[in-house]
């Protein structure tokens, strides 16, 4: 019977030079220079597309205040992807500053969710291009049953804003990357353009402190709020 030591051995595997460097390795400099460079331009051409959002505040916006604020029911926001994770904060900013407001994701519109909306609500449809297939989708299901839509886009003349309503323009000359591809200055122009209108409806509801109060008891704003009570 062969001893242990004769037996044949597995092979290892060779040593590999793919190892992540150590967290004290140095980046080349140029890369360093280009990538803060990048950074610095992001900042700026976000800036840019946010500031050019005032002068849109127009009759058309003053429209969606009205429509929003006389609304017997819910505003419903909708979208998919990127445009889709806006639309949840815009929602929920609404809900927080007194107006009635919920996410629906346009996909689920398509299997069964539309039937959440009514005739008395209306529905806040984001697409940076427009174009979004689900969107429009959801959007036309919605015109056929006569419920208005505001369309919040950068292409004012796309399919969405065809199908709707109101269209609030979010159009920015640029993405923000490098590339110019990741959703980065359009999705921040639709957040501010989202806050702007939530803002605006907090004075036109005479919105306070106290009522703010009653929506958010709980962690530190609550409790600031509450005078140390939540």
């Amino acid at each position: 019977m062969p001893n242990r030591a004769d037996r044949p051995t597995a092979a290892r595997p060779p040593l590999t030079t793919d190892a992540p460097a150590p967290a004290d390795a140095e980046l080349p400099r140029d890369l360093v220079t280009r990538g803060l460079a990048a950074a610095r331009s992001a900042i700026e051409t976000e800036a840019a597309a946010v500031s050019a959002l005032a002068d849109r505040l127009d009759g058309v916006f003053l429209d969606v205040l009205t429509a929003v604020a006389t609304c017997e029911g819910h505003l419903v926001v909708t979208g998919l992807g990127k445009s889709g994770l806006v639309g949840r904060k815009i929602a929920a900013t609404l809900a927080s500053t007194g107006t009635p407001a919920t996410f629906i994701h346009s996909g689920d519109a398509l299997h069964g969710d539309s039937g959440a909306v009514t005739g008395r609500d209306l529905v806040l449809a984001l697409s940076a291009s427009g174009e979004t297939a689900e969107v429009c989708a959801f959007a036309r299901m919605l015109s056929d049953r006569q419920i208005p839509v505001i369309a919040m886009t950068g292409n004012e003349e796309s399919t969405l804003a065809q199908l709707s309503t109101y269209t609030l323009d979010t159009m920015v000359l640029r993405e923000a990357d490098p590339l110019n591809l990741a959703p980065t200055a359009s999705t921040t122009a639709a957040l501010v353009m989202g806050d702007a209108l939530a803002c605006a409806l907090v004075v036109l509801r005479e919105f306070t402190h106290h009522d703010f109060a009653r929506f958010h008891p709980s962690g530190a704003l609550g409790r600031r709020l509450l005078g140390g009570e939540a």
